[in-house]
């Protein structure tokens, strides 16, 4: 599977500012800093089957991790094609473990049975209410508990619930995403182009911070690791 932009998927950590970015089979982790452009780059670029030793022999460490989204304490859902699993990332050590999975996307999630989530998720960040996630794959998206494993809403178009994004280059879907540890931000990321949006959870009242800008102009940490 080859899949176009920089950047394939991205979830924060537990750790205040620091996020953990992946690139095809490699991964870094970065304090990024948010909103003053002044990431720094902690750790990588790493395989995945080395920094993560417990997806060594799994689907993820042979070919990298396409989506991913926090959860609670130090875990996180990664997903590969229609597979995901639920990890442990351990931060700064090397206890990382598979808590589930990895198993098909409708095994773990019933609820995308028979629909576009079925077979893949492109990006996915962490709402800041309850156990709410939005996840993206194509030109639409989903709202989910993934607390009580269900669908929140019907699955509509991103311009319906994200109107920041009409007219941009997002509008056609996003390579990946992540949460801030700023409260209801969160960053988009689409070939060489990324955006910081204020969301407010259960409303379309989002909004671009400074625009659609180039990556490298901000993420300066990036620099020689991003094809």
């Amino acid at each position: 599977m080859t899949r176009s932009g920089y950047i394939n998927a991205a979830f924060r950590s537990s750790r205040a500012n620091e996020a953990y970015f992946f690139i095809y089979n490699k991964y870094v982790l970065l304090n990024y800093a948010p909103g003053t452009g002044n990431d720094k780059l902690i750790l990588g670029p790493t395989p995945v089957r080395d920094g993560f030793k417990s997806l060594n022999q799994t689907i993820f460490g042979s070919y990298g991790i396409y989506c991913s989204f926090d959860t609670d304490n130090n875990q996180a859902f990664i997903f590969y094609e229609n597979f995901c699993a639920l990890i442990d990332y351990a931060p700064h050590s090397d206890q990382d473990k598979i808590l589930s999975g990895p198993k098909k996307i409708v095994d773990m999630f019933l609820f995308f049975k028979q629909t576009v989530f079925e077979n893949g998720v492109d990006a996915a960040f962490r709402s800041t209410r309850g156990k709410e996630v939005y996840l993206f794959k194509g030109d639409q998206y989903a709202r989910i508990d993934y607390g009580n494993n269900s669908l929140l809403q019907n699955i509509k178009n991103i311009t319906d619930g994200f109107t920041c994004f009409r007219g941009t280059i997002f509008e056609s879907g996003t390579d990946a995403a992540f949460a801030s540890h700023i409260t209801n931000e969160a960053y988009f990321f689409k070939d060489d182009y990324y955006a910081r949006v204020v969301v407010t959870p259960g409303s379309t009242n989002d909004h671009l911070i400074d625009g659609v800008r180039k990556t490298l102009d901000y993420w300066r940490s990036l620099w020689g690791i991003i094809p």
